[in-house]
């Protein structure tokens, strides 16, 4: 007995799909005892009329057309479930998204409603029952990134008594927040905020702290996730050294200091920064002139710890996770070969942001003075280049950094402070101030601070007789303007982590277009991943300030301990399964198997075959597609039930 609900959506979908009409088709194919067009099938009436005809009328299978399933397809298995019927005796037709959204013409569209309708009775007089299983799921969350999102959402999900394992590719946690300043719009000292929740990471009983550490690889699924993590070598022990930092001061080997933005040199053996977490010394082999043919032991020696090893290895480490929280944050744009015409990196007083910030401040290589690359000299005049790699479509960058109007104006203040008779310009395309106190902020700078705000792009950047001049566009006076600085501040566009792709790919998790890790569904969903289990903080899914980054955190934090606090996981029983009797042991199945679901399976008589291990699968179809003698199956997907919809369409 089949019953088929209509969905009008309001007029979402009635406006453009006669939902009458397509019902009183669907009353009339074949097997179908009831068929009604409903309002709103997802509210709470709607869901309570589609229970009462599956009781009244002893429905034993349901078709429901409405939205995308992606949006409400465990809406409507709950709400059957609650009515006594198998939650996978329906199928869900997408006729808002695939009718009414892109047809004009209300018989076209209608008629194509009707024929996909015709396609799931026909899909779904083949199902069958299937049924759930239940798995214990491993009571430990990993989180990788250790910045401010990484730092929050391992605290709150430590905080609820599951263990933590928080992973950073860094000698230190802290991320981008630990090279600011100062933080829009209150101005409050960045490290100030920072520092004692790292420190709060060390020291948390819950939480196992590894860094210059990296995933190396992933198996399982949603629940009981093995992974495994590579330990870099850094040539010191970890445990044994104190951070005093004489290695440091006596290491003849400079290299670069990626702390500082590329601002002044380190030495081949250092500590991040002076506020460090772990505050543990690492040696960068490439720049060591012990493994580049020397014969320098200088810091071994010097070592009064002894925790110079030169012959530690990498290490990797195995374990078990029910749950990942990907917080890799975020890269910056790399503006020298999209932007020809400001130099090419070739003049030093034209800086990024992100090395301005470490200008300003007092750990910084100044020691907090602003000072030109060039020659160390107090800038008086400063100007601000925004949306460079971003709001750009000539530089295929035409998303929002959502951070450069405010970063721009916060530091355009601080200039201020810290040289009063300094003058500011700020270029921008458009003031985008949407955060709380965030307007109010750009107007203190304006008035307050006396910055010149410039609404146009810049089109030109070159040195003439000891300044830089910057050759742009006032769009609201109409007029071509040049302004003649000292120093020329790069707003770079936010990019994805390097190596935030290739995390995603072992992850099993989309990236979208710009690079960033793409969220299931951006409203309902925003901070779930397509993988069941991985979770997204911060700005590893998108360009976000600390605030919001700090809230996202707080949310997958929240969904990690409502997903491990149940102590069982449900399985979905839509996964492959292999027909023994048909399988010639090839084993192309197991090649293709992105998640290692396909295992050897020896049979009584001594043959070979594949299997399925139900706890890996994640009902891809990869296997299906590829075994050649359509050994394996799917379940919701059997061939009867594609073949029962092609012939529907073939009529």
């Amino acid at each position: 007995m089949l019953g088929v609900f209509i969905c009008q959506c309001g007029t979402n979908i009635s406006a453009t799909v006669d939902t009458g009409a397509v019902a009183a088709a669907a009353a009339g194919m074949r097997g179908v005892a009831h068929a009604e067009s409903i309002q709103y099938t997802c509210s709470d009436p709607g869901q309570a009329a589609i229970g009462a005809a599956v009781r009244e009328k002893r429905l034993d299978r349901i078709v429901i057309a409405a939205c995308s399933p992606r949006m409400h397809e465990a809406t409507f298995r709950r709400a059957l479930e609650r009515a006594g019927l198998n939650p996978y005796m329906m199928e869900m037709v997408n006729i808002r998204e695939q009718c009414s959204w892109i047809h004009a013409d209300t018989g076209e569209a209608t008629m194509k409603a009707v024929d996909l309708v015709r396609k799931a009775v026909a899909r779904i007089r083949a199902h069958v029952p299937l049924q759930g299983g239940k798995t214990a799921a491993v009571r430990r969350a990993l989180v990788i990134g250790g910045g401010i999102a990484g730092i929050r959402a391992a605290l709150d999900i430590s905080a609820a008594g599951i263990p933590v394992t928080l992973v950073e590719k860094s000698p230190s946690i802290g991320g981008n927040m630990a090279r600011l300043d100062k933080t829009f719009p209150t101005l409050d000292c960045s490290s100030c905020i920072l520092t004692p929740l790292m420190v709060e990471i060390k020291q948390h009983d819950h939480i196992e702290l590894m860094t210059n550490a990296e995933v190396d690889d992933v198996r399982g699924l949603v629940g009981d996730f093995q992974i495994d993590i590579r330990r870099r070598s850094t040539c010191v022990d970890e445990e044994k050294c104190t951070g005093c930092m004489i290695c440091q001061e006596k290491c003849p080997a400079p290299a670069p200091d990626d702390f500082n933005a590329g601002l002044c040199q380190s030495k081949a053996i250092s500590v991040a920064f002076p506020q460090a977490v772990p505050l543990v010394a690492s040696l960068r082999k490439q720049y060591c002139r012990r493994f580049n043919g020397g014969k320098c032991r200088l810091c071994q020696k010097l070592c009064p710890a002894g925790a110079v090893d030169y012959g530690q290895e990498d290490e990797v480490v195995s374990r078990s996770f029910g749950a990942v929280v990907a917080a890799t944050g975020y890269g910056h744009y790399d503006w020298t070969g999209s932007y020809p015409t400001f130099g090419k990196g070739l003049y030093p007083d034209v800086i990024t942001s992100a090395q301005y910030e470490r200008l300003l401040s007092a750990s910084g290589p100044t020691g907090g003075l602003i000072r030109r690359p060039s020659d160390g000299a107090e800038p008086r005049q400063v100007a601000f280049v925004s949306c460079v790699g971003s709001r750009d479509e000539s530089a295929g960058r035409p998303q929002c950094c959502s951070v450069g109007c405010m970063y721009t104006a916060k530091q355009a203040i601080l200039t201020k402070e810290h040289i009063p008779d300094s003058q500011s310009y700020i270029f921008y395309i458009d003031m985008r101030a949407g955060g709380k106190n965030y307007e109010e902020f750009v107007r203190r700078a304006q008035t307050r601070y006396g910055a010149i705000f410039i609404r146009g792009r810049v089109g030109r950047i070159f040195p003439r007789r000891g300044k830089l001049v910057v050759m742009g566009t006032d769009t609201l006076a109409g007029d071509q303007v040049e302004i003649e600085a000292d120093l020329v501040v790069l707003a770079a566009g936010l990019t994805a982590a390097p190596g935030a792709g290739e995390l995603a790919r072992k992850l099993n998790i989309a990236c979208d277009e710009t690079g960033f890790m793409a969220e299931e569904h951006p409203k309902l969903r925003p901070v779930e991943a397509a993988a069941a289990g991985v979770f997204l903080a911060g700005a590893c899914q998108g360009p976000k300030d600390i605030p919001a980054t700090v809230a996202q955190a707080g949310a997958a934090a929240a969904k990690v301990i409502g997903l491990l606090s149940r102590g069982e996981l449900e399985t979905s029983p839509m996964v492959s399964a292999v027909n023994p009797s048909r399988c010639a042991g090839c084993f192309k199945c197991r090649d293709v198997c992105p998640f290692g679901a396909i295992d050897k399976d020896r049979l009584a008589d001594g043959l070979v075959t594949a299997r399925v291990i139900e706890s890996l699968c994640r009902g891809c179809g990869i296997c299906n597609a590829a075994c050649p003698p359509g050994a394996i199956s799917l379940n919701g997907y059997t061939d009867k039930q594609l073949l029962a919809e092609l012939v529907e369409v073939l009529r």
